[in-house]
């Protein structure tokens, strides 16, 4: 388990990116892509939108995929158990890196084909409480030809990241600007941020 959040947290700190193709379960990622696929089914998600809660702006020229938001309350046993690790990890990040991250939250998302999302960072201007940003992919069998990258955005060269199963991103909520490209297949994730309070 700890090696897998050394993992991320070291290629973090090359790269400001970490990555990890292992940060959960085989058996876990099949129960969120299953259990998302089947919300979306029931039209439980909603358009995503840009801002935060007071500042709420739904701009599909900005960005057009669509969300569910985790919650302990739904009682889901696949949700609180990916909510376990995260709060796993967030114990040992703070150990390892006085991070003092206090809270998450956390989305699945949904991207049709043709969607994207544009340039952008994840910190809000009024609001400084995401650190940082992380996203687990839940796509099987994902080719080149299907697009939806996430592009990193850096001085040093962009990074092209393929949305493949499993495989988690993490990196500082405030520093990086990032997009998603335009995607040729459905794609989902698991999307959210480790808050500082």
């Amino acid at each position: 388990m700890e090696t897998d959040f050394e993992t991320l947290i070291t290629r973090y700190l090359e790269t400001n990116v970490g990555t990890s193709d292992h940060f959960l379960s085989d058996v876990l990622l099949e129960n969120l892509r299953n259990n998302l696929l089947n919300l979306y089914q029931k039209n439980c998600f909603l358009p995503a939108g840009t801002g935060n809660n007071t500042k709420l702006n739904h701009d599909v020229e900005v960005r057009s995929d669509s969300v569910y938001w985790l919650d302990r309350k739904h009682e889901n046993v696949h949700e609180n158990e990916f909510l376990n690790r995260i709060e796993e990890f967030i114990l040992y990040l703070n150990k390892t890196c006085y991070a003092g991250i206090t809270g998450y939250e956390f989305h699945y998302s949904l991207y049709e084909i043709g969607s994207f999302y544009k340039k952008h960072v994840d910190q809000f201007q009024d609001n400084s409480s995401r650190k940082y940003s992380m996203i687990t992919y839940l796509n099987n069998n994902w080719r080149d030809g299907d697009g939806g990258h996430l592009m990193v955005h850096q001085a040093n060269g962009n990074q092209h990241i393929s949305p493949t199963l499993g495989k988690t991103v993490f990196f500082k909520s405030s520093e990086l600007v990032h997009e998603v490209q335009i995607t040729y297949a459905q794609r989902l994730s698991v999307t959210g941020w480790l808050k500082r309070d």
